[in-house]
C-alpha cells in the first residue's frame, strides 16, 4: 500500500501535468492576447517544464521507494534523499501556483505579462539544476553501502562533487526563487541577508569612513532590490571565491552594538550578564573512576602558548556566588558588572542544582557569545539555569586544536568554580549549535580520555560532526543554500585545519569598519526587509509597463534568462564534468567558476575534529546526546550518521528533525513560528537532560559537589 509520500508526489506531478496543459493551450494557440512574444516565452517554458518532469517522476519514485531505509529510526523521517525530494516538490508547488495563477489571470487587466512570465522562467531554470542534484543523488545511492548517507573511501565521488559544486550555476537560487524550500515567513529574512552580503561584498575593500562605507552601500543595495537576476548573480559570485576575512567580516557584524542592542530589547532580561576572563593555570579535577585521585588539567597551548579562556555568565536570577568579589576578580567588563548588595531590594537565589554550558557556532571562524545571546538569555529564563557560554579563539588565526583545549579547559574551570557561576553542578549539560555542536561532542570526548567526570547531556543543534566535503545526499543542498553554500563550507573547514592562507585579497582590518559603519551596515539590513517586498512590488509594474516590449530592457550585466541557458549550455561542453547526465541533459553551467580547496588535510580526519569518524572507544561512554537538526539543511546528513554510529554502539542518543528551516535556526528564534517551536524542542531536550533520574557522572550523589573540587583545586 503506498505511504503519504507516494501519494504526495503523485498528486503533485499529475496537477502540474494540467497546469503545463492549461498553459499551453490558453497561450499557446491563435489568440488576440496583446503579450506577443512574451506568451511564447511562456509557451516554451512550460513545455521545457513538461520535458523536466516527465524525467523526474520515476526518479522520485525510485527515491521513495528505498529513502526510509536511510533514516534514523521509522519513528524518525529524515535524511538527505527525503530532503532533496521535498525542496523539488517545494519548486514543483511554486510553479502550480504560479501557473494557476496566469491560466487564471492572463486576461485580466492588471496582468503583469513580463514579471509573471520572469518568474515561471527563473523556476523552470530551477527545476533543471534541481533535476541536476537529483542524478547527483543517484549516483550517490547506487555507489553508497545500503543505509549509508557518505562514501568516505570514494574520493572519486566527493571530487565529482566538489566539481560539480564548482561549474554549475546556481545564481538561480539566489534571485526570484530565493529560500522557495523554506517556511514563507523566513523568506524576507533570507533577501535581507542576500542583499545585505552582495551590497557589503561590493562595498568590501574600498576605503571608507564610517558614514561613507554605510552610504555608498545604500546606494548599491537599491538596484539588487529592483533586479532579482543581478542579485543572484552577485551572490553566486561572491560566494563562490571571496576570501575568508570577507565571510569573517561580514558575520561579525552581528556583534555591532545596534543588532545587539535590538536583540537584548527583543529578549528575555536578564540579572546576571557580563564577561570573565580565565587565567591560564593548571586545573586538578577529581577522577570520574575514583575521586580521591585527581587528574591534571593544562591550560590551552596550541598554537601559541598558555592563554587566557574568555567567557559569558548570563543567568536570569542573581544566585549565591555570581556576585562574590573572587567571581568579580574575573570580571572583563568595563566598568565591573555592580554587585548584587548594591541592590538589597532584590533576593539572591540559593545556587541551581544545574549548570548550562554552552559553545557557540559559526564555522569556527565567526561570532562570539554576543552573538548568541538572544536565545541564551531565553534558555536561562526558561530553564532557571545559569549559562556559560564560552567565547574560543577562531580560526584561521587560531585553527585546531586550540578553540578545542579552550572549550575542554573552560568546561574544567566551571567545574571546579561552579560555585562561583551559582550552582552546585548536580547535572551539567553542555550545548552548542553548528560548529559548538562538534565542540560538545569532542569536549566530552576528552573528558572521557581525561578520566574526569563528564557531563550528563549533550544538545547539539545541527551540529558538523563530517569536517570534509566528502559527498552525501544533504550536502548537495550547498548548491542552493544561500546560508550555507560548499564554497564558504569548505573554507570554514579548511580554516579550522589550518590549511585556509591567511592572507587575503583584498586585505581590509577588522578595525577599518568602525562601530558606527557596522550598526549602519546592519541597520541598512533591517531597512532592506521591511522595504524590499514594497519597493518590488511598486517597480514590478513599472517595469511589465507595456508588455512584451519590456523584454528588451534587461539590465547592464543581467543576461536574460534565455541568454544565460543558451551561453551556459554551450559552455556546458567544455566542463570537465565527470557525471555521466542522460542524454539531451545538460544542467547549466557559471560563468564564474568557484575554486574549492579539497578538504584533504590529514587532520580532517582527527577523529576530535569529524567525530563521526572516531573509533568506538573514544565514543564509549559518551553521556546522553541529543541531537536537534533540521530536514532542509546541509549538514542534516551528519546528524543522521553520528546518530546511528551511536545507536549501533549501543550509546543513548536520539534524533529529532524539524521542518522547513535552515541551519542556524536558533539564532533566528523570533523571526517565524517554525523557529520558535525548534527553538522549544531544543529547550525540552536539555530540560529533560537535567531531570534526568540517573544521569551519567560518576560523581551526581556527592553532596555539595562544588566544595569537593575546591578541595581538588585550592588555587582555583
Amino acid at each position: 500500500m503506498p505511504d503519504a509520500s507516494d501519494m504526495e508526489y503523485k498528486v503533485v506531478f499529475a496537477a502540474l501535468k494540467k497546469v503545463c496543459e492549461d498553459n499551453i493551450a490558453v497561450l499557446g494557440g491563435p489568440s488576440d492576447l496583446p503579450y506577443g512574444a512574451v506568451a511564447k516565452r511562456l509557451v516554451t517554458c512550460m513545455r521545457q517544464i513538461q520535458e523536466h518532469c516527465r524525467a523526474l517522476e520515476p526518479v522520485v519514485a525510485s527515491f521513495a521507494a528505498v529513502f526510509h531505509h536511510y533514516d534514523f529510526d521509522a519513528q524518525t523521517p529524515g535524511n538527505g534523499y527525503r530532503t532533496l525530494v521535498k525542496v523539488l516538490l517545494s519548486c514543483l508547488l511554486h510553479i502550480i501556483h504560479k501557473g494557476r495563477y496566469i491560466a487564471s489571470n492572463y486576461n485580466g487587466a492588471f496582468f503583469r505579462a513580463d514579471h509573471n512570465v520572469s518568474e515561471m522562467e527563473a523556476y523552470c531554470v530551477a527545476l533543471r539544476q534541481l533535476r541536476a542534484l537529483l542524478h547527483l543523488a543517484q549516483r550517490l545511492i547506487n555507489d553508497n553501502n545500503h543505509g549509508e548517507l557518505y562514501c568516505l573511501q570514494d574520493e572519486d565521488l566527493s571530487n565529482s562533487f566538489v566539481q560539480e559544486y564548482s561549474s554549475m550555476h546556481k545564481a538561480c537560487f539566489y534571485g526570484r526563487c530565493l529560500g522557495f524550500q523554506f517556511s514563507p515567513t523566513l523568506r524576507p529574512f533570507l533577501q535581507t541577508v542576500v542583499i545585505s552580503m552582495v551590497t557589503y561584498g561590493e562595498t568590501y575593500g574600498k576605503q571608507q569612513s564610517g558614514f561613507g562605507l554605510a552610504a555608498l552601500s545604500l546606494l548599491t543595495s537599491g538596484k539588487y532590490v529592483i533586479d532579482p537576476e543581478l542579485r543572484g548573480a552577485e551572490f553566486e559570485r561572491i560566494t563562490q571565491n571571496l576570501d575568508m576575512k570577507f565571510w569573517k567580516s561580514f558575520w561579525n557584524l552581528t556583534e555591532s552594538g545596534l543588532l545587539t542592542g535590538f536583540s537584548r530589547i527583543s529578549s528575555s532580561p536578564v540579572q546576571v550578564n557580563f564577561t570573565l576572563t580565565v587565567p591560564p593555570v593548571t586545573l586538578r579535577l577529581p577522577l570520574a573512576s575514583d575521586p580521591r585521585l585527581t587528574a591534571t588539567v593544562s591550560p590551552p597551548i596550541a598554537h601559541w602558548g598558555p592563554g587566557p579562556v574568555n567567557m559569558r555568565l548570563i543567568s536570569y536570577e542573581i544566585r549565591e556566588g555570581q556576585d562574590s568579589e573572587e567571581l568579580q576578580a574575573y570580571s572583563r567588563t568595563d566598568p565591573p558588572p555592580i554587585s548584587a548588595s548594591h541592590f538589597p531590594w532584590i533576593q539572591k537565589q540559593p545556587r541551581s542544582p544545574w549548570l548550562l554550558i554552552h559553545f557557540h557556532g559559526g564555522g569556527f571562524v565567526a561570532q562570539t557569545s554576543r552573538s548568541h545571546e538572544n536565545y541564551l538569555r531565553t534558555w536561562s529564563k526558561e530553564l532557571s539555569v545559569p549559562i556559560l557560554s564560552v567565547d574560543y579563539s577562531l580560526s584561521p588565526e587560531a585553527p585546531f586544536p586550540r578553540a578545542l583545549e579552550e572549550c575542554f579547559y573552560a568546561y574544567c574551570w566551571a567545574l571546579n568554580n561552579c560555585h562561583l557561576l551559582g550552582s552546585t553542578a548536580e547535572r551539567v549539560c553542555l550545548a552548542g549549535d553548528s560548529a559548538g555542536g562538534n565542540l560538545c561532542i569532542t569536549v566530552s570526548m576528552k573528558a572521557i580520555s581525561s578520566g574526569i567526570r563528564v557531563p550528563d547531556g549533550i544538545m547539539a543543534a545541527y551540529p558538523a560532526t563530517l569536517l570534509t566535503t566528502d559527498a552525501s545526499p544533504s550536502r548537495l543542498l550547498t548548491l542552493i543554500d544561500p546560508l550555507l553554500p560548499l564554497g564558504v563550507l569548505a573554507k570554514c573547514i579548511n580554516a579550522y585545519a589550518g590549511t585556509e592562507s591567511q592572507t587575503a585579497q583584498p586585505a581590509v582590518e577588522s578595525g577599518s569598519l568602525s562601530s558606527l559603519g557596522r550598526d549602519t551596515a546592519v541597520l541598512l539590513g533591517d531597512l532592506t526587509q521591511g522595504a524590499s517586498n514594497w519597493i518590488q512590488s511598486f517597480l514590478d509594474p513599472m517595469r511589465t509597463t507595456g508588455g512584451a516590449r519590456s523584454l528588451s530592457s534587461t539590465p547592464r550585466g543581467s543576461p536574460s534568462n534565455e541568454t544565460r541557458m543558451t551561453s551556459t549550455r554551450t559552455s556546458a561542453t567544455n566542463c570537465g564534468s565527470c557525471t555521466d547526465y542522460p542524454e539531451d541533459f545538460e544542467p547549466l553551467r557559471s560563468e564564474c567558476l568557484a575554486f574549492i580547496r579539497p578538504t584533504s588535510c590529514p587532520i580532517i580526519r582527527n577523529p576530535f575534529v569529524s567525530p563521526v569518524l572516531a573509533p568506538n572507544n573514544l565514543l564509549r561512554g559518551l553521556p546522553p546526546v541529543h541531537i536537534v537538526a533540521s530536514a532542509l539543511d546541509a549538514l542534516l546528513d551528519d546528524s543522521v550518521m553520528f546518530a546511528k554510529k551511536l545507536r549501533d554502539m549501543g550509546q543513548p542518543v536520539s534524533l529529532t528533525v524539524v521542518e522547513d528551516l535552515p541551519h542556524g535556526f536558533l539564532s533566528l528564534l523570533q523571526l517565524a513560528k517554525e523557529t520558535e517551536v525548534a527553538a522549544g524542542i531544543c529547550v525540552e531536550t536539555m530540560r529533560k537532560i537535567f531531570q534526568q533520574e540517573n544521569p551519567p557522572s560518576a560523581l551526581r550523589k556527592r553532596p555539595k559537589l562544588e566544595e569537593t573540587y575546591q578541595s581538588s583545586n585550592p588555587s582555583g
